[in-house]
Order: structure tokens, then C-alpha cells, then sequence
């Protein structure tokens, strides 16, 4: 079996929920050993998120965690007590890396924070991901999705152009500062192999939600506009010519972008060349924007809506397929799970649990020829390797029930 890219590389989490530990697994689909910690009979927040299996609330079978946590070992360690963080640091001493999503002042007043934990191990990279970064008036205020993308300026520019802001769903904010942490943390990693010295990367969600808003800035830089919510391209100018948009048809919704002139035949075409179709000033897209004509243009919207109910998503998709036009399912989880090009690259994964049962899980989005990735674990249950981890480190069976009775683990 192929070597993997970050095979002997140590990772212990000190996170819960989406930042942190969706960080560490990507770290892990790479090859890293990630030990997870957990607070003892308590577990990460995302296990009381669910989704569960039949709406049953199980602490061992919340999807979220499960996904969030493939490939990890699970201990748990309550890092309140002297005798646990002093465990705590020791596990500091055996791994190259430390993933945390702990407000600032928390880690500075355990005794966990950059500074101290260098001094344990020199070579330690220390990935935080906070609300808002290590310094800043913000430093110390907490967050969640619903406030980073709304202070980061995602949300002003997501939703309908006749309605409030919308968050755009599911932790995007949480995810966006993992994948990020991820790419500081491989840097560091190849820094830390050229010069010897661990380093602290300083992850703030907010500045990762500022960050993907790109001609956004770009509006407000050069023309000082402050670039509305639109709901297709051509909303920008006032008015719909050719779609390009999301549509709903006889059993789903497609997007389709019309751009050039002979994508507009051909989708002229695709849906049967109706009588509307055939206005002249509909050619040429770059000419009526500039003629005095550009105001008495026909509005397509709701022609192209009413028309396209008559026909399927496959249809449609595949029409456009041999029309060269880009129509494009919009998917839903079942149709993620069914798309041939998904399952024909072997995106998807199935693991067995033995809480939950076998279920599949989203893969890695990307390729290496050299050294794949792997998801080869289910989640931990809650504690399930304290004996393994604990083990290395010198405690003894009989060690881990006096902890466990004493709240330790």
C-alpha cells in the first residue's frame, strides 16, 4: 500500500464542533494520526447536533460527528484538573501538531496557550481558529456562523435582491476557517522541516469569510459601490436578456448559463424555438446593453420559467450536454449520492460504525498519484482509545478506572 503524505505525523485535537475538527481531518485523510479529546461523558458539541437516525437523539450516532471525526482516535480528558492538564502536556511532547478552537483568554488561562506550549515542545505547530484571531479589538468577543459571515460581509451579499440578507447554510463559516487552518498548518509543517522551529498559525473565521467575497471588495475599491444582492448576472444591469440563473423544471431545478450568442440559439432550440424567442434585439447581448433600444427589451424571466416547467432536469442537462450549453443539475442530497460523475471517481466512502451501522460519507476533493488518501476508521465512540493512547504513555489499566473514577478521563 502507497506510503501517504503525512504518514508519522501527529496531530492532537483540542477542538469540537466544524473549525477545529474538520481541520484535523483533513489532516488525517492525509495520513496523520489525529487523537481526539474529549471532555469526559460530555464529547464534543457536534454530538448533540444530529442529525440522528430517526430523529433519536444518540450522543454516539449524530451525523455531523461522525462525519467531522472519520479516521481519528477518541480519548477523553478533563483538562480543569491538575492531573489532566498535566496529562494533556505530556500528549503536547509527542506530537507535531496541536488543532484548537479555544477563545484566546480560555488557553492563556489554563496554561495552554503559543508561549507555553513552545516551551514543551519547540518543534509544535499550534493552529488556533478563533471568532476573530489572536489581537484586535474583537480578540476576546465570542461568535458563530450566523456572526462571522454577517460581520465578514457574506451574508449582505446572499439571498434574494427584494429580501433581507441570508446566511448561506450548514457551518459554512466553520468549514471555510478549517480548509484555511488546514493550508496554514501544511505550510508550517513544510517550514518547520526547513528550519526546525513549530510556529503558531493564527486562524480568525472572520477574516476567512472576508476573504472568499471576491469582486465584492473589488466594487467598493474602485467604484466606492457596495455591490447589492442580484439574483442572475443580468440583474447587475437592469435587466434579464439570456438566462443565467437557477430554474425550476418538471421534476427539480437546473442552472443554466446563457453567455454567448450561440448558446442562446441553441438553448432557443433546446426548448423548442418559441414565437418570444425570435425578437431580433435578443442577438446580441453586447448591443442592446449599448443601444437606446435597452429599456422596451423583452424581459425573458418569466417566459423562460413558465417554459421550462414543460421539461425534465435530464432533459434539459442532457440536451444542453449535446447543445455544448452549460446546464447543470441543481442536486439535492439524493442526487449528490446518484451523480454518476461522483460515484464514478469514488467520491463517496462507506464505513461500518458500531453504533450507527454502514453509512457513506463525502471523500477528499482532490487526487495525489503518489500518496491517496484514505478514510479507514469510523468516528471514535466517546473514549473508545483511552486505553490505546494511554497506554504508550505508561498508565496501566488499573491507572485509567482510578482516573475515570476521579473525573480525570
Amino acid at each position: 500500500m502507497p506510503e501517504k503524505a503525512l504518514a508519522g505525523v501527529k496531530v492532537l485535537e483540542y477542538a469540537d464542533l466544524i473549525s477545529g475538527p474538520y481541520c484535523s481531518k483533513l489532516l488525517s485523510n492525509l495520513g496523520a494520526e489525529v487523537i481526539k479529546v474529549e471532555e469526559p461523558k460530555v464529547g464534543d458539541r457536534s454530538r448533540s447536533a444530529g442529525p440522528f437516525p430517526n430523529d433519536i437523539p444518540d450522543h454516539e450516532k449524530s451525523g455531523l460527528f461522525l462525519y467531522l471525526n472519520a479516521n481519528k482516535l477518541g480519548i477523553t480528558l478533563n483538562t480543569k484538573t491538575e492531573t489532566g492538564l498535566a496529562i494533556f502536556k505530556e500528549l503536547v511532547k509527542g506530537v507535531d501538531i496541536v488543532v484548537e478552537n479555544h477563545p484566546p483568554q480560555v488557553m492563556e488561562d489554563v496554561g495552554l496557550n503559543y508561549p507555553l506550549l513552545n516551551e514543551i515542545n519547540h518543534h509544535l505547530i499550534l493552529t488556533s481558529i478563533t471568532p476573530f484571531g489572536q489581537n484586535g479589538p474583537y480578540r476576546d468577543y465570542k461568535a458563530y456562523d450566523i456572526n462571522s459571515q454577517a460581520a465578514g460581509g457574506l451574508a449582505y451579499v446572499t439571498g434574494d435582491a427584494e429580501r433581507e440578507p441570508l446566511l448561506t447554510p450548514w457551518g459554512q463559516a466553520g468549514y471555510q476557517a478549517a480548509l484555511n487552518a488546514a493550508v496554514g498548518t501544511l505550510s508550517a509543517l513544510y517550514w518547520r522541516e526547513a528550519s526546525g522551529s513549530g510556529q503558531h498559525v493564527d486562524i480568525s473565521v472572520h477574516e476567512c469569510i472576508a476573504s472568499i467575497l471576491g469582486d465584492v471588495i473589488s466594487f467598493y475599491s474602485y467604484m466606492m459601490m457596495v455591490r447589492p444582492r442580484c439574483n442572475t448576472i443580468s440583474d447587475l444591469a437592469g435587466v434579464t436578456v439570456w438566462p443565467v440563473d437557477i430554474y425550476e423544471c418538471k421534476n427539480g431545478y437546473v442552472n443554466i448559463c446563457v453567455l454567448e450568442p450561440h448558446q442562446w440559439r441553441s438553448f432557443v432550440d433546446l426548448i423548442g424555438n418559441p414565437d418570444w424567442a425570435t425578437d431580433p434585439r435578443l442577438e446580441d447581448r453586447r448591443l442592446l446593453y449599448e443601444s437606446t433600444e435597452r429599456q422596451e427589451a423583452p424581459d425573458l424571466g418569466p417566459l423562460i420559467k413558465e417554459t421550462l416547467k414543460r421539461y425534465t432536469v435530464d432533459e434539459l442537462f442532457h440536451g444542453g450536454q449535446q447543445r455544448r450549453i452549460p446546464i447543470t443539475p441543481v442536486n439535492d442530497a439524493q442526487g449528490a449520492l446518484t451523480f454518476p460523475q461522483l460515484n464514478e471517481r469514488g467520491f463517496f466512502v462507506e464505513i461500518d460504525h458500531p453504533k450507527a451501522g454502514r453509512l457513506r460519507y463525502p471523500g477528499a476533493p482532490f487526487r495525489l498519484s503518489e500518496t491517496p488518501w484514505s478514510l479507514d476508521r469510523p468516528a471514535p465512540l466517546l473514549g473508545e482509545h483511552n486505553e490505546e493512547v494511554y497506554s504508550r504513555m505508561g498508565y496501566t489499566k488499573n491507572d485509567l478506572v482510578k482516573m475515570a473514577e476521579a473525573g480525570i478521563i
